[in-house]
């Protein structure tokens, strides 16, 4: 039995990218136990290793977010949810980017007290089988242990959230891909408490503090705008999205349509389609003729996951241009009743 999202059946490449995303993300969470125990054990009271512990902290929160999210938009739809439960990853989206926003404020508040208060963290020695190391090289291999993995899972995390059409996904492996540098910023801090600078710690906590907002911040812009139902766009927020205007050319491509233009709705995985049609003068489109349209635009892409179309007079203003129209077709103008 093939993978749905709630009644999207998902094509072939889609079920197995869903099938190794979700794999990835029960190994992420399963280094991420490691990296934060080995860390919370060697990091003392430096503000670098407390800064790269608590990002590893925050690294938790979006895997199991695409987990749940996922488990809710198998739901089928409901009379209670006649859309179904895709909006699960647009929330879940905005709990990840919430939570990174405010950890990163509260972070970047404490880095830059350290800084202004002038502390100097001790990285003193250990003992180990009878010698005496700096602790500063365990916290230094603790770091370099959390820098390689993350880099490896989030490559492999990015083209299936293109796949998938996943934003939680695609936060969590744009994180795993900066985690190096989280890594070596908390190596230049502690390299800089050993070589005497004390200021270095609490820069490196700084920098690392600075990064998870900014991940959070952006995040967040995206995570509110589908929320608000802002025009489709790519899994990354980046462009619009190329089947808005696919969708177009297919309808403004029948013989009995004048004019076409559509609203596109990101509901997580799958699109909401409303399109509009204006028939061509002195023909009135049957039922068989909406159908065929209709289907026309089901069969594009496995993300059209509801269409509704409807003939008009005019185009709404507020739709999306047809692929024909330019800014100053008097024609296009016309229609659109401007």
């Amino acid at each position: 039995m093939s993978a749905k999202f709630g009644h999207t059946e998902l094509p072939q490449e889609q079920e197995r990218a869903l099938r190794r995303a979700v794999v990835l993300a029960w190994l992420s969470i399963g280094f991420l136990l490691t990296a934060v125990t080995a860390v919370y054990l060697v990091m003392g009271s430096s503000q670098a290793m407390k800064a790269a512990w608590m990002e590893d902290m925050l690294s938790f929160i979006p895997p199991i977010v695409f987990l749940l999210a996922v488990r809710r938009t198998r739901k089928a739809p409901t009379p209670e949810h006649p859309y179904g439960y895709h909006r699960a990853v647009g929330v879940g989206h905005l709990v990840a980017a919430t939570a990174l926003v405010s950890m990163g404020l509260f972070m970047v508040w404490d880095s830059a007290l350290g800084l202004i208060k002038a502390e100097h963290p001790p990285v003193g020695l250990i003992e180990i089988g009878g010698w005496s190391v700096w602790s500063g090289w365990l916290m230094i291999a603790v770091l370099a242990y959390t820098a390689v993995p993350p880099v490896l899972l989030g490559r492999a995390k990015m083209p299936l959230a293109d796949t998938l059409h996943d934003r939680v996904l695609y936060a969590d492996a744009d994180m795993n891909k900066a985690d190096w540098m989280t890594a070596l910023g908390g190596i230049v801090g502690v390299l800089g408490i050993g070589l005497g600078l004390w200021w270095a710690d609490s820069v490196a906590a700084l920098f690392i503090s600075g990064s998870i907002l900014h991940d959070g911040l952006r995040n967040l812009r995206v995570a509110v705008a589908a929320l608000m139902d802002a025009r489709a766009e790519t899994y990354d927020g980046q462009d619009p999205h190329p089947l808005v205007v696919a969708i177009e050319e297919r309808l403004t491509a029948l013989p009995w349509v004048a004019d076409a233009g559509s609203r596109v709705r990101d509901q997580g995985h799958v699109f909401h389609v409303e399109a509009f049609v204006v028939p061509r003068p002195g023909y009135t489109p049957t039922l068989e003729d909406l159908r065929r349209a209709r289907e026309r635009l089901t069969v594009l892409d496995w993300k059209i996951n509801d269409v509704v179309l409807s003939p008009v007079e005019k185009l709404p203003a507020t739709v999306t241009s047809g692929p024909g129209q330019r800014a100053g077709d008097p024609d296009a103008q016309a229609r659109r009743g401007r």
